[in-house]
């Protein structure tokens, strides 16, 4: 080989091993410093880790999926493939999009839809918690449509690239940070998005009165909609739900609605908050606070749930399969996790 050949060979090595030194340094920064919070980000960048086509039943909704329904538990004593898909106070328009995106990497049997937030809040745009919302969704034309409904166009960028929001994180990472680019996928195919508490706080049980209908907004009833839509073109049965909680007539007024378009449109809706001496939930020891369960309240609401599920969904059960071993392994870490009294 002549020098000028391999001088030429020398550099352009040196250029693609600079370029992939470089791709490689984004990569790795950008995976060390992202949010890493258990309250949307976590769950939403789990499912991309599951086994394509695996998820059988998916959770959706807000806080109250993934502190009440311990995906582990509906494993062991049901055999269901669940994960818990869900982020702090989520309205339904990010529901949605949440849906579509879920649907590129899964084909669920059974979408559970928690409608608490709508009930909760009125706003078009809700600020609180939209960034565990958006943090966990990869990059897409869905996540751009998604953000175009979920905040005003003047505020677009204080949210779009996600980097631009952590880029400053570097100053306050842990070990767990730096390992996590090597790390996070066998976490997050292990980890079904359930994350509970273990305080213990009495509340005082509601009395449920109210008989009429109404609250939910119109941006609320179209995004709903649409999702109800969406799930009917693509096989896929719906369940709408209200997890147990300290609910009041505002919030019952909106599930009286919903249970009129759940009708409408024949899907399955299930107000817990009816069933509490059903589900065996003491007041006294099974909430974390007036709005969630804590762990053992979420273990009795997860079985009330699992046993609605098998009572009217067909649902294989995936025990013994191979590919279904991550969720033994997320049962196991649960069972470790609450027995260290966290």
């Amino acid at each position: 080989m002549s020098k000028q050949k391999r001088n030429w060979l020398t550099k352009n090595l040196l250029r693609v091993f600079f370029v992939a030194l470089t791709l490689f340094a984004l990569w790795y920064f950008d995976e060390a410093l992202c949010i890493k919070d258990d309250v949307g980000t976590n769950q939403t960048r789990a499912m991309y880790y599951q086994p394509r086509n695996s998820v059988d039943v998916a959770m959706l909704g807000s806080s109250h999926i993934h502190c009440d329904i311990d995906t582990g538990l509906l494993w062991h004593d049901y055999g269901i493939a669940s994960i818990d898909y869900s982020a702090a106070e989520q309205p339904l328009w990010i529901t949605y999009h949440y849906l579509k995106e879920l649907c590129k990497y899964q084909s669920p049997k059974v979408v559970v839809l928690d409608l608490y937030s709508p009930a909760l809040r009125k706003d078009d745009y809700q600020y609180d918690w939209i960034r565990p919302n958006i943090f966990g969704l990869r990059f897409s034309l869905n996540k751009l449509q998604m953000l175009s409904v979920s905040v005003e166009k003047d505020k677009l960028f204080d949210y779009f690239p996600d980097f631009a929001y952590y880029h400053g994180r570097l100053g306050d990472l842990t070990k767990e940070d730096f390992l996590y680019p090597f790390t996070k996928r066998e976490k997050l195919t292990n980890f079904k998005g359930f994350t509970p508490y273990f305080n213990v706080n009495s509340q005082v049980q509601p009395v449920i009165e109210q008989e009429e209908s109404g609250g939910l907004t119109l941006k609320s009833e179209i995004y709903l909609q649409k999702i109800i839509d969406y799930t009917k073109a693509n096989d896929i049965e719906l369940f709408l739900i209200v997890a147990p909680y300290v609910t009041n007539d505002s919030d019952e007024l909106v599930y009286n609605r919903v249970k009129e378009i759940a009708r409408m449109n024949e899907i399955g809706f299930n107000s817990t908050n009816y069933d509490y001496s059903e589900m065996g939930l003491d007041f006294a020891t099974d909430f974390n606070d007036d709005s969630h369960l804590n762990y053992w309240g979420a273990q009795k609401f997860t079985r009330y749930l699992g046993n609605e599920l098998k009572a009217n969904y067909e649902l294989p059960d995936r025990r013994g399969d191979s590919k279904y071993n991550s969720w033994y392994v997320n049962y196991q870490q649960m069972q470790q996790y609450a027995s260290a009294g966290n």
